[in-house]
């Protein structure tokens, strides 16, 4: 079974011989002091930020924690569907958090949200931008309202942009309440070497880390990030490679949209939705393929969600597709002639 169900890098950045040079070198038997400051300086000069702007942790999963415990006292809102584990984080500290549910197409009223931000008055408010699991990304007057909206309440902002590499810049508000966090996980490819990284102001900074491990990520993991960093031609193209297999992706299942529902996508996912929708999931996953369901969820019960994968494995899943249509139009045009022969 080949695995689309979550959002992962299908390569890693690595040849062989260079994470054997690596790992060689690596002095892990030491505490990571400098590995940590190098990693910082590193993810600064490669993405245009002031490093005393940054910190970083053990995965984004660190991130949302910290939020939960020490932004404030009240309680929390967020939208739904978005990632689920701020219910959980929420769940674990008993936190009171809000939702603010989509419309039918998966779309978000600002009004309902403003409202909600009015009548609950947060101590923070956090989305995924782009949604995940939608894929949509929001426009840049949604997030400054937002932005503004908190600020007013004395409350913060988090912007959840695991997936911000695969989209176009957006326009980040300004203010110590706005705290952007970012991973390592996605158009990286280190899932599996959990680096979470925050931008905000060195005063939202310390508040989040008044809660900190002494040493919150392991030496070999900063030193790869590091070296991945400081070499800008091979992560430009790392990147490349992964931007095309989400337009690639993305191609497989527009090109469907006539008769399922598709969300055009700012990820290395896509969502799509509806009866027909669960249809070809289920095609796709008897032909080996396994994409992201929610049988359990309510709101997202009829939702299939596919990422990211080789261009090998894409182009095996764009003939099971077209399999899928084939069938599909074959039995609407018999289901056709039946209805004409009846009238």
């Amino acid at each position: 079974m080949i695995r689309i169900n979550k959002n992962e890098s299908p390569i890693r950045a690595f040849t062989d011989e260079t994470l054997k040079e690596i790992v060689v070198n690596s002095r892990f038997f030491e505490y990571p002091d400098d590995e940590y400051d190098e990693f910082l300086e590193a993810y600064a000069t490669y993405n245009g930020f002031d490093k005393n702007q940054l910190s970083a942790a053990n995965g984004s999963d660190e991130w949302i924690q910290k939020c939960m415990i020490a932004l404030g006292d009240g309680p929390v809102l967020t939208i739904n569907p978005d990632f689920f584990m701020y219910t959980d984080y929420a769940a674990q500290l008993k936190r009171p958090i809000h939702y603010v549910n989509c419309e039918e197409d998966f779309s978000f009223d600002l009004t309902k949200i403003l409202t909600a931000m009015d009548d609950l008055k947060p101590s923070f408010f956090i989305l995924s931008q782009p949604n995940n699991p939608t894929g949509a990304l929001f426009s840049d007057d949604f997030i400054q309202q937002c932005s503004d909206k908190m600020e007013a309440l004395g409350g913060y902002f988090v912007l959840d942009e695991a997936y911000i590499e695969f989209s176009e810049p957006y326009s980040v508000p300004a203010g110590k309440h706005v705290i952007q966090m970012r991973t390592m996980s996605k158009i990286y490819g280190f899932a599996g070497l959990r680096i979470g990284i925050v931008i905000t102001h060195p005063d939202t900074i310390a508040l989040l880390n008044s809660i900190h491990h002494p040493y919150p990520i392991n030496t070999l993991s900063l030193q790869l990030a590091t070296h991945l960093l400081r070499d800008q031609p091979s992560l430009d193209e790392f990147f490349a490679y992964q931007r095309a297999r989400a337009a690639q992706l993305q191609a497989i299942f527009l090109n469907q949209s006539d008769v399922i529902n598709v969300i055009p996508s700012h990820t290395n996912f896509i969502m799509t939705y509806g009866e027909n929708a669960l249809s070809l999931g289920r095609y796709i996953e008897s032909h080996g393929f396994l994409p992201r369901t929610y049988p359990d969820d309510a709101l997202l019960k009829e939702v299939v969600r596919y990422s990211i994968s080789t261009e090998e494995n894409l182009n095996q899943l764009a003939r099971i597709v077209t399999d899928w249509r084939s069938h599909y139009d074959s039995v609407n045009d018999q289901s056709l002639e039946i209805r004409d022969k009846v009238k």
